[in-house]
């Protein structure tokens, strides 16, 4: 909904101050989006796929925004490598780098870190902290990796069902729900289904924002 790709059944969609439903291309300037699952152009460079990138949004010195994003995230040895050379953690980074390269106010992440190296996840989240203090970005994180969660985010919303179970900070929601940390609030939340209402076995529907 956020990128204009489904609409709301209820209610609109404002993004710093743009309907979502009504001026789609504006709203969607001031939004990035990256998940691990995103196919990146593997017969590019990864300098190549960024500045095809940086061009699209209309970034005025592409070469700077790339130089610059590929620093914050310490991967300024990748920007010569082709596509078909990244391990899946290094396209889960560039993937980040390019949807940060024209600044957005809002960034919208799905499971940035799964399946990373521990060393990895470490570099996405203190990049994301550098992005968010240096240029005021917001995250919109869904991950089911609760200590990511705990680490990143400021409020978190947990879903089941298509309903808003738990909203608040980490502290708050975790003390509403007396266990020792979100994990714990997500297992417990789980396990609280209703015999009838339990998903199939391949269906995963609680998420935490």
């Amino acid at each position: 909904m956020l990128l204009g790709v489904v609409a709301p059944d209820a209610g609109t969609v404002v993004i710093c101050g743009e309907q979502v439903e009504r001026h789609r291309s504006r709203a969607a300037a001031n939004v990035g989006f990256a998940a691990g699952y995103l196919p990146l152009a593997e017969r590019l460079r990864v300098r190549e796929y960024l500045r095809l990138y940086g061009n699209l949004y209309g970034i005025a010195d592409p070469r700077a925004a790339i130089a610059a994003g590929l620093a914050r995230f310490r991967v300024e040895h990748l920007a010569d490598a082709w596509g078909t050379e990244l391990s899946s953690g290094q396209r889960t980074l560039v993937g980040i780098v390019r949807a940060t390269l024209h600044r957005p106010r809002l960034l919208v992440l799905d499971e940035p870190t799964a399946s990373l190296d521990p060393d990895v996840a470490l570099r996405v989240r203190t990049g994301l902290r550098v992005l968010c203090e240096e240029e005021g970005t917001a995250l919109l994180v869904t991950s089911h990796d609760m200590a990511e969660v705990s680490r990143l985010c400021e409020r978190v919303i947990f879903l089941s069902e298509g309903r808003v179970v738990a909203d608040g900070t980490p502290d708050e929601v975790v003390e509403r729900f007396g266990r020792s940390d979100l994990e714990g609030v997500f297992l417990h939340l789980a396990e609280d289904r209703r015999p009838d209402q339990e998903p199939p076995a391949t269906q995963q529907t609680d998420h935490a924002l």
